[in-house]
């Protein structure tokens, strides 16, 4: 058998993706100096929702779904917007862009596991090797940088609460992806998410000073909510309807070497030897998940692989 390395235009999209979440770890962590957590992601969510809601009515006219499908929608909206984001926010607010980028990276693994034992796909041993290789780059990259565990062990478990939670939220939704947009499904369950956010940040909303929040805090809060929210999850779940759940989530190992970039860049943080060696070895191991096997001249057939 021989291998070829197959990309799509939803790749492109995919690395953009990556460029706007790796900002969105700095972004959020210099607004929430400026802005409670809550406040801030509450009304994060709902501009998002807003910006979903509106593309929803202008493009696909309120689409239906049956009882069963809002009943999915509602769980994806409380793992994926009201939990995932009350973890993400608090572990960006108390552990480092490194220790988050770190554990945000064990969820291509996560998803893997998930869609193989929900039969959703078959995960090829390319893929399975391509994570590998990636999750050693990223350990090369941010591993040496792990400050005392003891000092954000708070931070860290949140972490690894927001990176659960989005593995579920990826692979759960994927049932709705058959027979509705991406737009809708993450639109919808933004929306309700939204909503049932808000209570929970509603002291914090009262008790505000918007006066005293500067300019660029808001913002940063309005771009989070257009691209980090708004576009890039529209990739994500386009690139899931498109080419399934594990090879999507492949691309969060490159978050990292986004958030290193515009640490450098941002932040003045040197970019070392071992991160250039992490960064490469991130690249091979992507391009190594792609791999897709080709039959022979002899005409040789393979099963079809579910993505």
């Amino acid at each position: 058998m021989k291998y070829k390395v197959k990309f799509q235009p939803i790749d492109l999209l995919l690395l953009l993706m990556t460029v706007i979440w790796g900002s969105n770890f700095t972004v959020v962590k210099i607004a929430t100096r400026h802005m409670p957590e809550l406040p801030f992601n509450s009304l994060r969510l709902l501009v998002a929702a807003a910006a979903f809601l509106a593309a929803i009515a202008a493009r696909e006219r309120w689409p239906r779904l049956t009882p069963a499908e809002w009943r999915r929608i509602l769980v994806l909206a409380v793992v994926g917007h009201v939990v995932y984001q009350l973890c993400f926010v608090g572990a960006v607010a108390r552990t480092t862009v490194a220790n988050s980028a770190l554990i945000f990276a064990f969820t291509p693994v996560v998803v893997a596991l998930l869609t193989s034992l929900l039969g959703h796909e078959r995960i090829p041993p390319a893929r399975l090797l391509g994570a590998a290789i990636s999750l050693g780059g990223i350990y090369l990259v941010v591993g040496a940088s792990l400050d005392n565990p003891a000092a954000t062990m708070l931070g860290n478990a949140l972490a690894v609460g927001a990176m659960l939670c989005w593995a579920v939220y990826t692979v759960g939704a994927r049932p709705l992806l058959v027979t509705h947009s991406a737009l809708t499904v993450t639109g919808y369950s933004m929306a309700v998410g939204s909503l049932l956010y808000v209570p929970i940040a509603w002291d914090g909303l009262r008790g505000l000073r918007w006066t005293a929040v500067p300019a660029g805090a808001w913002a940063a809060l309005v771009l989070s909510a257009l691209l980090a929210l708004f576009v890039a999850y529209m990739i994500w779940y386009t690139a899931v309807q498109t080419i399934g759940s594990t090879r999507t989530s492949m691309y969060s190992n490159i978050t990292p070497l986004a958030a290193m970039a515009v640490a450098a860049i941002w932040l003045g943080e040197p970019i070392t030897v071992r991160k250039l060696a992490g960064a490469a070895a991130v690249v091979v191991g992507l391009a190594v998940s792609k791999l897709e096997r080709r039959p022979h001249d002899s005409q040789e057939t393979l099963p079809p692989a579910e993505t």
